[in-house]
């Protein structure tokens, strides 16, 4: 197999799958983060199409805890994936239904996915979001980020960000980075680019692995790093190489492996509270 084609492969995360076929696996990740979101949009009070910024999809939606008994709670932002490409925040609610229950906020952030959007723009709208979260709502107890895929990749540049330029410095407590991609210079040479038209100057500014040393404001945010037992190859090594960097910068940062998942049900799982992640996650937030 030629260089190309196995990096093709590499990063086509649906073809390591164990449990179904390529396509299968898209239609069904598919299916089941709508089921999950659907379910949290009954169970949740929320607030739909919040703007952070004046562009049409700069928009959250936010799935509300009861607050009356606590009125300060821990706010979860979630970035979704979908290879900057495909997917929104109308599927992206799904973590609230193990997580409002217990006391979480949580938000699903919108951004312009290509080929309406490029690299810089959705890095700099997930940043803005952030301090538009901050601004809007003051009884957040504790801010933390999850993202899944190339949405790992955006929070990882949020806790990268040089925040200089806004208004505000958000102290954010904990991140949660799940199957993703931290070095998105290979991505330039694959299909993957196609929309996106990267070029490596773009790529390599917009590479987490590549601007470490911007994160030095994070040192008080705990990081962990998940990965699919059944991610490929190139998408396990990734992580456990950011994660190798990170813990070399002092941050504090765990790598967590997930056995029986792949690169889909690694998140599609978070509906059920008892998960592995959910666990995880609950416990960051002192809600276990």
């Amino acid at each position: 197999m030629d260089h190309y084609h196995e990096l093709e492969k590499q990063y086509s995360p649906s073809q390591w799958s164990h449990r179904m076929s390529a396509d299968e696996v898209v239609n069904s990740h598919v299916t089941s983060i709508k089921a999950g979101t659907e379910k949290a949009r009954s169970i949740c009070q929320t607030l739909l199409d919040v703007p952070y910024g004046q562009g049409e999809d700069e928009k959250l939606d936010v799935y509300m805890p009861d607050i009356s008994s606590s009125p300060k709670c821990p706010l979860l932002i979630y970035i979704h994936g979908g290879y900057w490409q495909f997917l929104s925040k109308q599927e992206s609610g799904f973590m609230a239904v193990s997580l409002v229950p217990k006391g979480i906020a949580v938000v699903a952030v919108d951004y312009s996915i290509a080929p309406k959007g490029n690299m810089d723009l959705m890095v700099s709208q997930v940043q803005e979001s952030v301090v538009s979260i901050i601004q809007q709502y003051s009884h957040i107890s504790g801010l933390y980020l999850c993202g899944h895929s190339a949405g790992a990749h955006l929070a990882a540049m949020i806790l990268s960000a040089d925040w200089s330029k806004y208004s505000i410095t958000p102290e954010i407590k904990g991140a949660l980075l799940v199957s993703g991609i931290y070095d998105i210079v290979p991505i330039v040479s694959t299909s993957v680019n196609g929309p996106l038209k990267m070029t490596e100057e773009v790529a390599l500014r917009n590479s987490p692995l590549h601007l470490v040393q911007q994160l030095k404001g994070s040192a008080s945010t705990d990081v962990v790093i998940a990965v699919a037992e059944h991610d490929s190859p190139e998408f396990r090594r990734q992580s456990k190489d950011y994660f190798k960097v990170l813990k070399s910068m002092g941050i504090r940062v765990t790598f967590e492996d997930v056995p029986n998942t792949d690169h889909f049900d690694i998140m599609e799982k978070f509906v059920d509270s008892d998960y592995c992640l959910t666990q995880l996650l609950l416990k960051m937030m002192g809600k276990d």
